[in-house]
């Protein structure tokens, strides 16, 4: 009884000791799948070194390899079903293969048990088994067969890290059960070796026993009075996340800004970019002022990205996404709202990228592997999206009590400083507006309509605008002359618009591209559009809708807002405008120090003078004309090919005005390097370097590729272009800012 009690003892041990691990990292997963997988491989690794104990060493290995392979399968299978996974067995395993360490550093916590995730420590954990088993059981080293466990134990402790409450319980469980494991399986006692052994023999072999135990007593106590100080202060420490040295799925630069390709979709309305059907037709009414559309009509609004920063020139998703399983995160709805849940399912037709549509806020995916980001809400495919994809996603939408808005505050300090932050440059003319609008209405709500009211009166929306939503941009569409291409522009400059005064208002603000979709139907280009999000202490995002009424004709802005006159003209294509008042000082003679509010009245009516002065004024139109009609003709006419070609000549042609030809033989790389050469302080260098950067690569890409451009890039390219333009001339003295959009140079500089 007693040796039949020593050999089952070892086996259970190990068995223990390879499933606390599993123990130890199952506190960072949803569910307990993933320990009774592990205590499965820990049964069966170590059964199938008992049942061969018999045979020769080198046929265990293979034939637990074999039962590894086969309790692995299964392990697979279950882990794909409960996440409800599509696809087959081979390619679920092959995927689970090719990424599981990457995903189980990535996985968003609590991880979901799938394919991939389940892998590395069902294998692992078999492994141990094995090892130890081996050790313990046919080398009789049963204290080194506790190695591969403690080993595993360890493994597991660094890979949760600080994502879950110190492991104390499962780790005290775990020295005990090894301790009484040795106890149990030692060798007989000293009474028994002793037995039958001379008298003198008998003695010597129990004091050598008794120097041994004091010695082995004596470096315990030593190592635990030098080491248990140092263990005890690792307690509370945090622990090293190896998350951190793992890259999270990323998103490609098209998905980083998707707000650059709402110009693109507005030029193609009828592309269909995906097929919905949704549980809940049309939803329970409007979440915000901005919903009333999208309910109105048919259905919800869908997002496909939140945009929260912004540095002068573009602004970007800036989410850090985490893979995850079926059931996503919850987080808590704002108090002030109600909740209903929204059933859709999705088939993806021409829209490209990794960002998956979804109504906010997401709650359960099935159908497709996603990554999550839990701060803006939204998801990605990391494998990219393909046409067909079918998926179904279950969201909760929040619909905020819309009586509270009027009374609500907005949220301050570090935790909302991200969309407050206003980038440096800010155009003077943005902050004035701002300023007007804040100092008229004083609450938060107020101010946030206030901007809402203006942009919708006082601007067109058109198709066919040039994508764009820089400082220089925003200005030219707030400012510019509405006969020259000012104050009309697609959703993409009315909502980074809307933000932007907003957060120079004191409004915490944020940009969202998605869809006004249908109930069920396709979602078209048509139905893209961007909307600015406002956040309310109590109500969470409160979405608005700045654009303007179909039938309303769009108030000139000179009526509501006046620019002071020493200020610089407020675009980078300025005009004389309609009105006198608004002229700039430029337009009169230069040299006459009389001269403070425009065209004094005897130069009107003297003579001689008069006449040349009003044909060099009539002279200096025709030249301005002409040059934005060039760059209109250059940026947003022709195929693509022909635009990021023209986008290319705009940016050597400002080189050349600013004083800094380049020379016809250089690549384009080296002009690019030039090119930055010409920005002493004009935008913060890393962004408007990337502009130029970016167009010197797509002019590579047509140099060297010919049609593979496509309409985004070409707009990226106009983008850039405009922004480069932009920033070059005003780092230039103000005299040759006045003569830059007249200069007949590019209108005859041969190419």
């Amino acid at each position: 009884m007693v040796r039949l009690l020593r050999a089952v003892t070892v086996p259970a041990t190990l068995v223990v000791l390879v499933t606390l691990a599993g123990v130890v990292l199952g506190r960072v997963y949803a569910g307990s799948l993933l320990t009774m997988l592990v205590a499965g491989a820990a049964v069966g690794s170590v059964l199938v070194s008992v049942v061969t104990r018999r045979l020769p060493s080198w046929v265990v290995a293979p034939v637990s390899v074999l039962a590894m392979l086969g309790w692995t399968a299964v392990c697979l299978r279950v882990a794909a079903a409960d996440a409800q996974l599509p696809g087959g067995f081979v390619e679920v395993a092959g995927d689970a293969a090719g990424n599981a360490i990457p995903r189980l550093l990535t996985a968003m916590i609590p991880v979901q048990a799938t394919p991939d995730t389940v892998l590395l420590p069902v294998v692992a954990a078999w492994l141990a088994g094995l090892a130890g088993a081996e050790v313990a059981l046919r080398a009789g080293r049963v204290l080194l067969g506790y190695l591969p466990p403690v080993l595993l134990h360890a493994g597991a402790v660094y890979v949760v890290g600080p994502n879950a409450e110190p492991a104390i319980a499962a780790t005290v469980a775990f020295v005990v059960t090894a301790a009484l494991g040795l106890a149990v399986s030692s060798r007989p006692a000293d009474g028994d070796l002793a037995a039958g052994l001379a008298p003198a023999v008998r003695s010597g072999v129990r004091a050598r026993l008794a120097v041994a135990s004091a010695a082995g007593t004596a470096v315990v106590v030593a190592l635990a009075a030098l080491l248990g100080p140092t263990v005890a202060a690792l307690v509370d420490s945090r622990p090293v996340d190896p998350r951190r040295y793992v890259e999270p799925p990323q998103v490609e630069t098209l998905d980083e800004n998707p707000l650059i390709r709402i110009s693109g979709w507005a030029l193609n309305p009828e592309q269909e970019l995906f097929q919905v059907a949704t549980d809940r037709p049309g939803g329970a009414g409007p979440t915000g002022p901005a919903e009333a559309a999208a309910s109105s009509g048919a259905g919800v609004r869908i997002r496909l990205a939140v945009l929260s920063d912004y540095d002068g020139v573009t602004w970007r998703v800036g989410a850090t996404y985490r893979n995850a399983g079926r059931i996503l995160p919850i987080t808590e709805p704002a108090p002030q709202a109600t909740v209903e849940t929204v059933r859709q399912e999705i088939t993806v037709g021409d829209l490209s990228g990794r960002l998956l549509p979804a109504v906010p806020t997401p709650r359960e995916v099935s159908g497709a592997r996603v990554a999550y980001d839990p701060g803006t809400g939204t998801l990605i495919r990391p494998e990219g999206l393909t046409p067909g994809l079918r998926y179904t996603v279950t969201s909760t939408r929040e619909r905020p009590d819309t009586n509270l808005l009027a009374t609500a505050n907005t949220p301050a300090g570090d935790a909302v400083a991200r969309v407050l932050h206003v980038p440096d440059g800010t155009p003077e003319q943005l902050r004035r507006l701002a300023t007007q609008l804040a100092e008229e209405n004083g609450a938060p709500y107020a101010r946030a309509a206030a901007i809402e009211q203006w942009l919708a009166e006082h601007y067109r929306l058109v198709a066919d605008a040039p994508s764009g939503h820089a400082y220089p941009n925003l200005a030219f569409f707030l400012f510019g002359p509405r006969n020259g291409g000012g104050q009309r522009g697609t959703s993409e400059q009315f909502a980074a618009s809307f933000a932007v005064l907003g957060r120079l208002a004191g409004l915490p603000t944020r940009v969202v591209v998605g869809f006004a979709a249908p109930a069920s139907g396709p979602v078209r280009a048509a139905d893209a559009h961007a909307w600015p999000e406002v956040l309310f202490d109590g109500l969470g995002w409160v979405a608005f809708d700045p654009l303007p009424r179909p039938d309303e004709e769009p108030r000139p802005v000179e009526e509501d807002f006046r620019p002071q006159p020493e200020d610089p003209p407020p675009s980078e294509q300025p005009e004389p405008t309609l009105e006198p008042t608004a002229s700039p000082p430029a337009q009169g003679a230069p040299g006459d120090p009389t001269d403070s509010g425009g065209v004094s009245t005897p130069v009107l009516v003297g003579g001689t003078g008069g006449g040349l002065l009003l044909v060099v004024v009539a002279l200096l139109a025709a030249l301005a004309g002409l040059r934005r009609a060039q760059t209109r003709a250059r940026l947003h006419r022709g195929d693509p090919t022909h635009r990021i070609a023209g986008a290319w000549r705009e940016l050597t042609d400002a080189l050349r005005l600013a004083g800094q030809p380049v020379a016809a033989d250089l690549s384009a790389t080296e002009v690019a390097a030039r090119a930055r050469q010409a920005l002493p302080g004009a935008q913060p260098p890393a962004a408007t370097y990337g502009a130029v950067d970016e167009l010197a690569r797509l002019v590579n890409q047509v140099s060297f590729a010919p049609g593979t451009a496509d309409e985004e890039q070409a707009a990226a390219a106009a983008a850039a272009a405009t922004v480069y333009t932009a920033a070059v001339r005003a780092a230039r003295p103000r005299w040759r800012r006045l003569l830059w959009s007249v200069h007949p140079g590019p209108l005859r500089w041969r190419r």
